[in-house]
């Protein structure tokens, strides 16, 4: 799926979560829940490496977990770039991408 329809996607996913449970999203409120899902990678992170405990899950359960709460913080990233009107794809190309080997950038 596009980046752009992705965003647009969960962007109404959120709206929608926020309404139904009298959430206010604040801009605040974008960054600590941000914050929140990283820590929830974190963890499914740890439990998946064995550094934290797994709470009876399978190796499978905590590789979904992982998968899920990665999912989680992208979604995230794309809510918190809505917010503030960043297109992603145009920070990507030119904070990251203009590094790509065989690339001539502007100091070349």
């Amino acid at each position: 799926m596009e980046l752009e329809k992705l965003r647009a996607e969960v962007e109404s996913v959120s709206e929608f979560y926020a309404e139904r449970h009298d959430i206010a999203r604040t801009d605040d409120w974008f960054m600590l829940k941000l914050n929140e899902e990283v820590g929830e990678l974190t963890q499914a992170y740890l439990a998946r490496a064995g550094q934290a405990r797994d709470k009876g899950r399978t190796a499978n359960q905590l590789d979904e977990d992982f998968r899920a709460e990665l999912a989680d913080v992208f979604a995230q990233v794309l809510l918190l770039a809505e917010r503030f009107d960043v297109d992603l794809s145009a920070e990507v190309e030119r904070k990251w991408l203009v590094w790509k080997p065989g690339r001539r950038r502007s100091a070349d």
